[in-house]
C-alpha cells in the first residue's frame, strides 16, 4: 500500500538557536512548499522556539528530539509534552543515543509514547541494534523485542499515530548504513511483524516505518525503492541544505 513518505531531520545536540533559524529559513525557501512527503526539523530544545518562527507558513513540521513522560513536576533540566504542544508536531523518542547514554529503557519509551499522543504529538519511536548484537545475530531479537516494548498497552488507533525508525546503532554516523535489502527485511519482518501481531495487519501495513543511520543524497533513492521502507530519520546530511534538499526530493 502507498504510505506518504517522512524525512526527518534529526539535528542532534548541533546549532544555536540562531544558527537553527538560519538553517530553517533556508528549507523553508527550498523545501517549504513541497508536496507528496512530510518533512520535519528536529532542533535542539532551545532552538524550538526560531525554528517555529522561522518555518511559519511552510509545511514543515517541527518535532522535539525527546520528552519526558510526566505532565510536570520535580524532573530538573527535563521538558514535557504539554510544553511542546503547540510548538512541535513530531517527537522522537528512544534514540540509540538516548539508550546509550541516557538509560532509555524500553518501558520508559512506552511512557514516553503515552504522553505524546496524550498531548497530540506524533512520536517517532526508534528501535535497533547494536554492532555486538548484530555480530551475534540478534537484529530480530532485538528489535522484536524494543518494538513489543515500547506498544505494549496501547489500542490499534493510538499504534496507528505512530511512525517507527529503524536505526541500526552500528550505523549511526558512521558513514555505514545498512543495505536497502536487509534494512527493508528487519523492518518488515521484525518491526511490521511485531505490530501485526500485535494490533493486525492492517495497522500493520498503515505504519510508516523509516530507516535511519548514515543517509546520504548517494543512498536515499535505494531505500526508498524498498517496499517497506517509508522515509528517512537523517542525522548529519540534515545539517547540510544542499544534502538534505537532495534526499527530501530524491525520496519525493
Amino acid at each position: 500500500m502507498k504510505r506518504i513518505p517522512v524525512l526527518a531531520g534529526n539535528w542532534k545536540m548541533n546549532k544555536t538557536p540562531a544558527e537553527a533559524a538560519e538553517l530553517a529559513r533556508a528549507f523553508a525557501a527550498s523545501l517549504g512548499a513541497v508536496t507528496g512527503a512530510e518533512v520535519v526539523l528536529c532542533p535542539p530544545f532551545p532552538a524550538l522556539p526560531a525554528v517555529h518562527e522561522a518555518i511559519k507558513g511552510s509545511r514543515l513540521g517541527l518535532g522535539a528530539q525527546n520528552i519526558h513522560w510526566e505532565k510536570s513536576g520535580a524532573f530538573t533540566g527535563e521538558v514535557s509534552a504539554p510544553m511542546l504542544a503547540g510548538w512541535c508536531t513530531h517527537v522522537i523518542i528512544g534514540h540509540s543515543e538516548r539508550r546509550q547514554y541516557f538509560g532509555e529503557t524500553d518501558g520508559s519509551v512506552y511512557k514516553k509514547i503515552r504522553a505524546a499522543l496524550t498531548h497530540n504529538l506524533v512520536p517517532i519511536v526508534c528501535v535497533g541494534e547494536t554492532l555486538a548484537e548484530y555480530e551475534a545475530g540478534k537484529t530480530a531479537e532485538v528489535v522484536t523485542r524494543q518494538v513489543r516494548g515500547a506498544y505494549k498497552s496501547f489500542t490499534a488507533e493510538e499504534a496507528a499515530r505512530t511512525i517507527i525508525a529503524y536505526e541500526p546503532v552500528w550505523a549511526i554516523g558512521t558513514g555505514k548504513a545498512a543495505t536497502g535489502a536487509g534494512a527493508n527485511a528487519v523492518i518488515g519482518i521484525n518491526a511490521r511483524g511485531a505490530i501485526a501481531d500485535l494490533f493486525g495487519s492492517a495497522v500493520a501495513d498503515g505504519l510508516r516505518v523509516l530507516y535511519g543511520g548514515s543517509v546520504t543524497p548517494a543512498n536515499i533513492v535505494e531505500f526508498m525503492a524498498q517496499s517497506d521502507i517509508d522515509g528517512g530519520l537523517v542525522g548529519g546530511a540534515s545539517l547540510k541544505v544542499a544534502d538534505f534538499e537532495a534526499i527530501v526530493r530524491a525520496a519525493v
